[in-house]
């Protein structure tokens, strides 16, 4: 799982060419795959990936 949102993380800090709309469907695809892997865990998904995603989110685009 680690591996996997590393990977997110670094498409979501370095594509140039990423939109919000893809940066979104990414983090949507990682979330449903992590709960697939790991069904009982969205509280710790919730807790420790959403905010670092978001965060990385809002500054690179700029939202609010």
């Amino acid at each position: 799982m680690q591996m996997m949102m590393d990977m997110v993380v670094s498409v979501l800090s370095q594509d140039e060419e990423l939109t919000v709309e893809e940066a979104a469907e990414l983090i949507a695809n990682a979330k449903r795959a992590v709960l697939n892997m790991f069904p009982d865990k969205e509280l710790a998904y919730d807790l420790l990936y959403r905010p670092r995603l978001q965060r990385i989110l809002n500054e690179r685009f700029h939202l609010q």
